[in-house]
Order: C-alpha cells, then structure tokens, then sequence
C-alpha cells in the first residue's frame, strides 16, 4: 500500500478533487498554507495499492493540464507499513 501526498493550489483543488473521486479514488483534503508569500495550498491525502499508484498520477495529470513551465502541483509517494481503521 501506498500513501499519496498531493499539494496544489486552492484553485486546482476542486478540480482535482472530483477527478479523483470519478476515478474512484477516495481522498482527504486538508486545508493548509505554504509557499511564497504564504499562499492557500490545499493538501490531499489518498491511500491507495501499489498498483493504482500511476493510475491516481495520470488522474491528476489529466485534471491539471500544463500551463507553460508552471506546476501545478507536488507530489509524494511515500510507502505504508500499516493501516488500521478505528
């Protein structure tokens, strides 16, 4: 299992946020600040097998297309050694 850690900017996070639950990916956004001049970034949370991992990255590639040399967003794929719902 894996854990994707997605930080955009507050104005791609609706965006991606229905991209991702159309590709029936469960997620969890969490309100945060960052960056230059400390502005709104929203970060998401998706726990996911190790095979969807490139499936949920071209799902954000394809809801937050290119705009020049800007990134639209960044991303962590950081591995899960336990997962426990309470």
């Amino acid at each position: 299992m894996k854990l994707i850690i997605v930080i955009v900017k507050d104005h791609d996070a609706d965006t991606l946020t229905q991209a991702f639950t159309s590709g029936n990916f469960r997620v969890t956004r969490v309100a945060s600040t960052g960056g230059f001049l400390r502005s709104g970034v929203v970060t998401m949370l998706l726990g996911v097998e190790d095979d969807q991992v490139e499936a949920a990255i071209q799902t954000m590639r394809d809801a937050l297309p290119k705009k020049g040399d800007e990134k639209r967003a960044t991303v962590f794929v950081v591995p899960v050694h336990h997962y426990e719902q309470v």
